[in-house]
């Protein structure tokens, strides 16, 4: 069996239908949970983004949802979307916009969890979190031996997943769109990814944030208003793509019926792949913030699923659908029967063409152009977003190492690994670095979901305490010990530090204090 068999085997293995039935019904389950807080929490959502705290030791709100996004918003934005409508036909759209909402509940959980285990890095005083940590800490007093198995293992495979599986995807776009645009060799493009990457990461955390926070935005707003451009160009479509939308979804389509359930694999794989509610990924980033109370980088987090899927990746769909620059395949493979060729033909590869191809029916030329200008900032900023979350779980799992010169020695190993990969993933086909990202994103999918729902409770927990200090006109404060709450140790010394160094204003107040 060769290597490629061998991927797309270990794949079709891992997303199969029980793990998008389970994202699906996860979703749909932590919705009721949570009573709709993705729908009701958008007021605390906007409110913490503007209102949020910082440290010396923790990033903002802002910032952390930046650093989010920056790992969200990239290649599966662009060339995911592509993907689930080639392979899914345009109802794949809607089983993203499903997982999404549904998603963003998830999110919630994961990320209220990951801000209520997180811990302090012994070398460089960062916070640090994810489910490495809250696997570990939950339960760690009815069931010690087992947490801390479950969360080497999620830490182990996070670590090669954002180091090596996932960041080919990101730089194998770019380079391809590059050279598609500018006809600059992807070696090329690997070597100046590879320099400029290497001097992000070597900076740590704050620089990862400070970058995340200054390119995303500005990137993220001009694509949706490129799209919308497009959008209003097309007006006169928008009734055409719903109804392609809608009828593909549920079997309705005259052409798209016969694969409904390709419909919604795509498009819950890779509605996952972009928003990655689920997937574990959201955690780290809400461990980084320093507020006041974990709910709080929940409901951000959970705001950042909406920017990702419902704005960047639908504006995505409408520019394919409306300007028909899309084929849909038969089967799951590029070259496979076609059920429907538009204006690009059955030669462009699914991915950034159709984008670049939809771009440039507004502004021939200039669509190649844009989008390769666009992909070089989402997928770099993704790339960068990976190490950091790989370094967070090699953290994890070296931090009883008590030589620092030794972990030390491991993160630049790690460095060395990711630089590896997007030099390899920049030069390789898109099918090899798509299969290798789809393994990571699903392995760790399936370890994550299962987690929190043995593990929900906690966050549930705090949603309640949240709300009850709310409806008091209090700004939330945390304590884990008054919600029965174990093995928060973090936030049991926080609250310690509030009640022994005085009134708000006193000089003599811990750093940690949310009302500096």
């Amino acid at each position: 069996m060769s290597l490629a068999e061998l991927v797309d085997s270990a794949n079709g293995f891992i997303w199969s239908i029980p793990l998008v039935g389970l994202c699906l019904v996860a979703g749909v389950y932590f919705t009721v949970r949570t009573g709709l807080v993705q729908v009701l929490g958008i007021p605390d959502m906007v409110r913490q983004l503007t209102k949020g705290e910082k440290s010396q030791d923790g990033t903002s709100s802002f910032q952390s949802l930046m650093m989010s996004l920056a790992n969200r918003v990239g290649m599966g934005n662009i060339g995911g979307v592509a993907t689930a409508i080639a392979f899914g036909g345009p109802g794949a759209v809607f089983w993203m916009w499903a997982v999404a909402f549904f998603g963003a509940a998830t999110s919630f959980i994961e990320s209220t969890l990951g801000q209520i285990y997180k811990e302090k890095d012994p070398d460089t005083g960062e916070y640090r979190g994810g489910p490495a940590y809250y696997f570990e800490k939950a339960y760690a007093h009815k069931a010690r031996t087992l947490s801390l198995a479950y969360a080497i293992v999620f830490a182990v495979v996070t670590v090669f997943a954002m180091s090596f599986f996932l960041p080919g995807v990101q730089a194998n776009g770019m380079s391809s769109a590059i050279e598609s645009a500018w006809g600059v060799p992807t070696w090329a493009t690997a070597i100046g990814v590879v320099i400029a990457l290497a001097f992000i990461v070597i900076g740590g955390v704050k620089r990862i944030a400070a970058f995340a926070a200054f390119v995303v935005p500005p990137m993220a707003i001009l694509y949706i208003l490129f799209a919308l451009v497009v959008f209003f160009v097309n007006i006169d479509q928008i009734g055409h793509v719903f109804g392609e939308i809608f009828s593909g979804a549920f079997g309705g389509h005259a052409v798209y019926g016969a694969i409904i359930g390709q419909a919604v694999k795509w498009g819950v794989q890779r509605g996952i792949y972009s928003n990655e509610a689920g997937q574990g990924t959201g955690p780290h980033h809400a461990a980084a913030a320093e507020v006041s109370h974990p709910a709080k980088q929940g409901f951000v987090q959970a705001f950042a699923v909406y920017i990702d899927t419902l704005f960047v990746c639908t504006a995505t769909a409408f520019i394919i659908i409306s300007t028909d620059m899309y084929t849909v395949f038969k089967g799951e493979t590029f070259g496979d029967e076609t059920l429907y060729v538009g204006g690009v033909g059955t030669d462009t590869e699914p991915g950034p063409g159709f984008v670049q191809a939809g771009f440039d029916t507004l502004a021939p030329g200039w669509g190649s152009s844009f989008v390769a200008l666009a992909l070089v900032f989402f997928a770099f900023t993704t790339m960068v977003a990976y190490y950091y979350m790989a370094e967070v779980n090699l953290a994890y799992l070296t931090r009883k190492i008590r030589n620092g010169v030794v972990r030390r020695g491991m993160i630049r190993a790690l460095q060395a690994l990711i630089l590896v990969s997007v030099a390899y993933g920049a030069t390789t086909t898109a099918g090899s670095a798509w299969g290798l990202g789809d393994i990571g994103v699903g392995t760790m999918a399936w370890l994550n979901i299962l987690g929190i729902l043995l593990l929900q409770v906690p966050a549930l927990k705090a949603l309640k305490d949240y709300h009850a200090q709310k409806k008091q006109g209090l700004d939330p404060q945390f304590d884990p010990r008054e919600l029965g709450i174990e093995g928060a140790q973090f936030w049991e010394q926080r609250a310690d530090g509030l009640v022994t160094q005085g009134a708000p204003g006193d000089p003599a107040e811990s750093s940690a204090d949310p009302r500096r």
